[in-house]
């Protein structure tokens, strides 16, 4: 089973590859530059205009041949998103329960991938009750789209596509056929769903999407963080407020989940190029979790994180820090060392 560094997960599963960028915090993405380092196969030489020019065989293809392409500015996804057969079915053969981050690599939800492809993804995490899966995209709008409105949460179902060995599995376990499709109920009590966001305009873009589709939790990753955002300003198109109301956030007529949001995750920009990530948003997000009794989770301040100085007359400066991701909750001030998960 795949391990990763990411604090907030146990493990990976990729069993889709491509993506395309959508928004700014698309733009030092760590999956892209991964993917046009393992895209090998044909080095792509654009010419001054951007257009293709010369193509030159460096190797035989890596695994992310025609998903991705390295150019002279660095990696790009091509646009190119599909379902890895080989990978689909990997966490029928592990036994232990963990957190499972999905398509860390991709965007589940992206335009270029068909329902039918999304499907057999949701049949293994339903074949799979002991995993808790945690899905995050920034595709919000075709999240809400795919699961329906919360609304008909209660009685909804979807026919997703078994085979092969998750057939075997269900047979195995139920004593059934599944006569290759199987019913699935919304929401799948091992599923967390989550949207991206990374400033104000995109967290009032996306969740009120989240809000409405139907998860047993719901997650924000405010990661990377490139400005401030205020969550109690968020409402859906009911016109509810994302604020603190007896104790939880939001109102509790959703009746998906006990709040409209479980969990929060802030996170600074690290890598190439890093954009500069202010504490002070990353304080005030706390703040707002805490008086919402929301689970909140710091995973890293970034490589430019800024914060108060009183020597400085523009009243920030750059913390210097010995980890180049700003993991080291050693070197955070005291009342950012925060790592909660829902219960």
């Amino acid at each position: 089973m795949p391990e990763t560094t990411i604090e907030w997960t146990d493990r990976t599963w990729n069993p889709v590859r491509g993506c395309s960028r959508i928004s700014p915090g698309c733009v030092h993405c760590y999956a892209e530059r991964h993917a046009g380092r393992f895209c090998n196969g044909h080095k792509v030489i654009y010419d001054g205009d951007g257009m293709p020019g010369n193509i030159t065989t460096v190797g035989p293809p890596g695994p992310f041949h025609l998903f991705a392409e390295r150019r002279s500015d660095g990696a790009h996804w091509t646009g190119k998103v599909d379902l890895i057969e080989d990978k689909l079915l990997e966490p029928l053969s592990w036994r232990k329960p963990c957190r499972v981050f999905v398509n860390s690599m991709s965007d589940l939800f992206h335009e270029n991938l068909p329902d039918e492809a999304i499907d057999r993804v949701f049949a293994v995490m339903a074949l799979t009750p002991h995993i808790t899966y945690q899905v995050l995209t920034k595709r919000a709008d075709r999240m809400r789209e795919y699961f329906g409105p919360s609304e008909e949460a209660g009685g909804m179902t979807r026919d997703v596509f078994v085979e092969g060995q998750a057939q075997s599995l269900y047979e195995k376990r139920t004593g059934e056929d599944p006569s290759m499709w199987l019913a699935v109920h919304w929401p799948l009590p091992n599923v967390w769903l989550g949207v991206s966001v990374e400033d104000q305009q995109r967290a009032d873009e996306r969740i009120p999407h989240l809000l409405a589709t139907p998860a047993a939790k719901r997650f924000v990753s405010y990661e990377p963080a490139l400005g401030p955002v205020d969550f109690n300003r968020i409402k859906n198109e009911r016109g509810w407020f994302l604020q603190s109301v007896s104790g939880v956030i939001g109102v509790p007529d959703f009746k998906v989940s006990g709040k409209c949001l479980d969990w929060l995750i802030i996170g600074g920009e690290s890598g190439p190029g890093a954009r500069p990530f202010d504490i002070a948003w990353a304080r005030q997000t706390v703040k707002q979790c805490k008086a919402a009794g929301v689970a909140c989770f710091v995973k890293q301040l970034g490589a430019r994180p800024k914060a108060p100085f009183e020597d400085d007359p523009t009243g920030r400066y750059y913390m210097k820090l010995k980890d180049k991701k700003g993991g080291d909750m050693a070197e955070w001030p005291e009342d950012l060392r925060v790592r909660e998960f829902p219960r």
